[in-house]
């Protein structure tokens, strides 16, 4: 079996965003829909419905991101204590 990066889509409230994105780019999410639904088209998910988790999952293991955001956090926990 092949091992997604993409394995539970969670059912959150979600927060509307509008994108465009190329066709080429649809025809991969619709693919990969099919392949995370074991190779079967029928009630694949749709591109729409894997968006979200791909990108949670890009920016979960964007180490960089983590460390820089670990120190913007810091460097606001410095300022609100220096202002007390």
């Amino acid at each position: 079996m092949t091992r997604l990066k993409l394995s539970d889509i969670s059912d959150e409230k979600p927060v509307r965003l509008s994108i465009e994105i190329p066709a080429r780019l649809h025809r991969r999410l619709v693919d990969y829909g099919i392949v995370l639904n074991g190779g079967v088209a029928k009630d694949a998910p749709q591109p729409a419905a894997l968006v979200a988790p791909m990108i949670e999952r890009f920016i979960a293991g964007d180490r960089e991101f983590a460390k820089a955001r670990r120190r913007v956090a810091g460097r606001g926990a410095e300022q609100g204590s220096r202002q007390s």
